[in-house]
């Protein structure tokens, strides 16, 4: 049969299914006649869905939407197969009718009742989001990670730099002593001690720059 009345949108029913928890669809009846249609929405498994409004009317050229619920479900079907269906059937009645009378869907001779068939699926009520690809941000940060562990050369440390110019400014103020000492062996006269005591002197000296040459050394 084909039909001629109502459209019913969409033809397969997409249910978001979630453990433990209710969840609606919506469909959308169509007059597609000039006069006013009557409706009746059955369901294969009426104790699982609260259909509102479950019969009605729709105006001519009208339309009209169907809440479907779902009861919560307690466990996970095989591939999340769905047998449910859900039937639509409608009828053109008078202007003036306003109820819907129990035999008004009764099948009977030259009675012209239509039925849409209506498939339930499920779908995921959440379903996963993509996942991002790294940025390059991502990239440089890690690679910034990777050089701070990288071993960095010893570096001198304060103690050494001090011991260091602590030699160099005791150098150079004994060097400074001895220069003064050597100025005044030239002012005096020379005498037969006076070769050794300046021999003496010169050892003295060369023997303590020497020992400040090998602790600068060391340091």
């Amino acid at each position: 049969m084909s039909n001629t009345l109502l459209r019913v949108s969409p033809s397969d029913l997409k249910m978001p299914f979630e453990l433990k928890k209710q969840n609606s669809a919506c469909l959308e009846l169509f007059n597609k006649t000039d006069q006013r249609v009557a409706f009746k929405v059955k369901t294969t498994n009426p104790k699982k869905y609260a259909v509102r409004p479950a019969n009605g009317f729709v105006p001519p050229r009208g339309s009209l939407g169907i809440s479907i619920t779902m009861q919560a479900p307690k466990e996970i079907p095989p591939d999340y197969h769905c047998k449910d269906k859900f039937l639509v059937q409608s009828i053109v009645v008078e202007e003036g009718t306003k109820d819907i009378a129990d035999d008004m869907f009764s099948k009977a001779p030259g009675k012209l009742i239509e039925e849409v068939k209506v498939r339930v699926i499920y779908v995921p009520a959440n379903p996963p989001s993509p996942v991002p690809e790294e940025s390059e941000e991502e990239d440089v940060s890690s690679s910034d990670s990777d050089v701070d562990h990288e071993v960095k050369r010893p570096s001198t440390s304060k103690s050494d730099i001090c011991l260091v110019s602590n030699t160099i400014k005791s150098y150079t103020e004994e060097n400074k002593k001895i220069q003064k000492e050597l100025d005044l062996l030239r002012k005096t006269k020379p005498s037969p001690e006076g070769f050794s005591s300046t021999l003496v002197l010169l050892i003295f000296s060369f023997s303590v720059l020497l020992g400040y040459y090998l602790l600068g050394c060391r340091a």
